[in-house]
């Protein structure tokens, strides 16, 4: 049984970390003034970049940000060393490192997949679902996912389950239910390293492979109920509309697909470096790419 850390035996070390040390979220861009005074960026400067090997992002509506998660110096597999930045609608930086402005009682070695489900932002971490509050960035625990090697994409149904892609063998997707019970979900074909993850409006679970170019819908008991192809394969990530319209993203060959129901995919946009795990901004209308070693994000207005 794997419960949150925060509620479980499992958790009590994490849990004496957290209290034995205060964590602090990053602040906005600013400095100390000569007079020792906090001054906040003046409004007419804009800063753009901020990113370490960026792989994903999600979007707070509330705060109309988005949050880009950073593996930091991922090809070195430092520990501990993942960031999540604020960024505002235009690109530019609102909070350089606002997860990670300090280690103090934070755990985050190499962050992939980002959802935002009920006020917590999620994150897939190796063999860990990390959970933090998404008003303040405090941890609120963690699940251990027991085989899991390398969590990489992950959605979290309106209930609180997870369901996150493990892209090495075994190539599987695994759940994980609100109370922290961690399981198998899908294994084998039609799964091809599987990536991005999101839930569709009916509650099924979606899922796009890296080794092809399927888009695979479960039902929540785990049966495949449609099969769907982007433009190309080697995708990443996946944005699902209200209206049922998916787009699909390839981090191996810089397309956009987009998917409307009952319809052959048709290419909106190519030669996207790296084109990662995006997100949709329900506020400007438009999609957000991360671009993993190129440290950038990528910008596509829908109509």
């Amino acid at each position: 049984m794997h419960r949150f850390m925060l509620t479980s035996l499992v958790g009590l070390a994490f849990s004496a970390s957290v209290s034995a040390q205060t964590f602090t979220a990053g602040e906005p861009l600013g400095t100390i003034n000569e007079a020792g005074v906090a001054t906040p960026m003046s409004s007419n400067v804009k800063v753009y970049g901020s990113f370490r090997t960026a792989e994903s992002c999600t979007f707070d509506p509330e705060r109309n940000l988005i949050l880009a998660m950073n593996n930091g110096v991922s090809p070195t597999m430092q520990e501990n060393d993942g960031y999540v930045s604020l960024i505002n609608p235009d690109g530019s930086v609102h909070t350089s490192k606002w997860i990670g402005a300090t280690r103090d009682g934070l755990q985050l070695d190499q962050p992939l997949g980002s959802a935002i489900n009920n006020g917590v932002l999620y994150a897939v971490d190796i063999d860990q679902v990390r959970m933090f509050d998404l008003a303040s960035g405090q941890p609120m625990g963690s699940v251990t996912v027991p085989g899991a090697n390398g969590l990489n994409g992950v959605g979290v149904a309106p209930d609180g389950t997870v369901y996150a892609s493990n892209t090495r063998a075994i190539e599987r997707i695994y759940k994980v239910t609100p109370d922290g019970e961690a399981s198998v979900f899908a294994e084998g074909a039609p799964l091809a390293l599987p990536n991005g993850v999101a839930i569709d409006n009916d509650g099924n679970i979606v899922v796009v492979n890296v080794g092809d170019n399927a888009v695979i819908t479960y039902n929540p008991a785990g049966e495949v109920i449609m099969t769907e192809h982007a433009a190309e394969g080697g995708n990443d990530g996946v944005v699902i509309m209200a209206d049922g319209t998916k787009y699909v993203s390839s981090v191996r060959f810089g397309s956009v697909s987009r998917i409307r129901p009952g319809q052959a995919a048709e290419v909106i946009a190519t030669g996207i470096p790296s084109a990662a795990s995006m997100c949709y901004d329900s506020v400007q209308n438009q999609l957000v790419i991360p671009m993993n070693s190129n440290n950038a994000l990528a910008f596509i207005p829908l109509d």
